[in-house]
């Protein structure tokens, strides 16, 4: 099983690499993108059982992975 983990900016803080990839996305004639956000994307290979896991991978993400003040996570054990 493998806990799959997305971590992004939170919406007010500032994000300098989804500022330029929609810059270039842009000069590329990609009109209408509205914005973009550059985050992380993590898979962790899991043995046992998921329930089990869950507040495990949330404290690993809230302490280790993402930085709490300014950015955001979601994960999913599948």
């Amino acid at each position: 099983m493998k806990a799959k983990i997305v971590i992004t900016p939170k919406k007010a803080v500032l994000d300098p690499q989804g500022k330029t990839v929609q810059a270039a996305l842009e000069q590329m004639g990609h009109d209408g993108v509205k914005a973009v956000h550059v985050g992380k994307y993590l898979e962790i290979e899991l043995e046992g059982d998921a329930e089990a896991w869950r507040p495990k991978i949330d404290e690993a993400c809230h302490k280790l992975l993402s930085n709490p003040v300014i950015e955001d996570y979601h994960f999913t054990i599948e």
